[in-house]
This record gives C-alpha cells, sequence and structure tokens, in this order.
C-alpha cells in the first residue's frame, strides 16, 4: 500500500494462510476457502473532520427531533379539533333529533284532533238525518202534500225532503 501521509488500516494474511492462497489451484468462483485476516489498528489523536462530523450529526439530530415535536403537536392540535368538531356535530345531532320528536308529537295531537272533530261531524249529520226520517213520519201521507221544509238553526240552511 503506498504511504501518502495517510494512515489507513491493513490486512495481514497469517503466513501459513498466505503461503496455502499461492500454492492452492484456483478454483471456481463458488468454492471459497476460510481466510483469517488480521486487523492492524492505529490509535492516534481523533481527527477534526470526525468532531465535526458528530457536531453536524447532533445538530441535525437536535433540528430532526425539534421537527418531531412540532409534527406531534401539530397532529395532536388536529386531533383534538376533529374531536371538537365531532362533539359539535354529535351535540347538532341531538337537537335536531329533538326538534323532529317535538314535530311528530305535534303532527299526531292536530291529527288526532282533526279526527275527532270530523267524528263529531259526522255523528251531527247522523243526527240530523234520524231527525229529518222521525219528521217526515210524524207529518205522515196527508202531510206529503204540503211542502215540508226544515231549517238547520247552525247555519239557517233550509232543507226540502
Amino acid at each position: 500500500m503506498e504511504e501518502q501521509g495517510e494512515r489507513g488500516l491493513q490486512l495481514l494474511l497469517p503466513a501459513a494462510a498466505a503461503r496455502a492462497l499461492r500454492e492452492a489451484p484456483v478454483s471456481a468462483a463458488t468454492d471459497h476457502q476460510q481466510l483469517d485476516l488480521d486487523l492492524s489498528m492505529s490509535i492516534g489523536p481523533r481527527s477534526k473532520r470526525a468532531a465535526a462530523t458528530v457536531a453536524a450529526s447532533a445538530a441535525t439530530a437536535r433540528q430532526l427531533q425539534q421537527q418531531v415535536t412540532v409534527d406531534v403537536r401539530s397532529v395532536k392540535q388536529q386531533t383534538a379539533e376533529q374531536a371538537r368538531m365531532a362533539s359539535a356535530e354529535r351535540a347538532y345531532a341531538e337537537r335536531v333529533r329533538d326538534l323532529a320528536k317535538r314535530e311528530l308529537e305535534l303532527a299526531e295531537r292536530e291529527f288526532a284532533r282533526a279526527r275527532m272533530i270530523w267524528e263529531r261531524a259526522r255523528e251531527e249529520v247522523e243526527r240530523v238525518e234520524r231527525m229529518k226520517q222521525i219528521a217526515a213520519r210524524r207529518l205522515g201521507s196527508a202531510a206529503s202534500a204540503a211542502a215540508l221544509e226544515i231549517t238547520c238553526h247552525a247555519c239557517m240552511q233550509r232543507f226540502h225532503p
């Protein structure tokens, strides 16, 4: 390996493995020998690039954490707003349901009242018809020659049989 003032890692094969590798015939690509590699490391002062990289990654991590915090707050606010809207819609639906129920009850009462009025009017007509028949029988055949006239006192309308 060329040395140009840079430090590097060197891979060193054990002597027996290097000799076996040189003496072994070339085999197929799928037939690999197990190699024991020794790494040679040098311990020296940390490079300024690594410290700058660590500082930059820490700053990036802080920015990412702040962005995540902002995103979480935003999601929480949206969730709270959706919950508030759902609650308002539920309350509105309940009010509309109550109003519809009241209107239905009112319509049922009005219908019952109209039915009672209709029944009274029908009974009144039947009563008047019976009175007319009774009056016609009392007068008999002699009165049939004379003009028979009945007057309704409620509406002052005259009826002829």
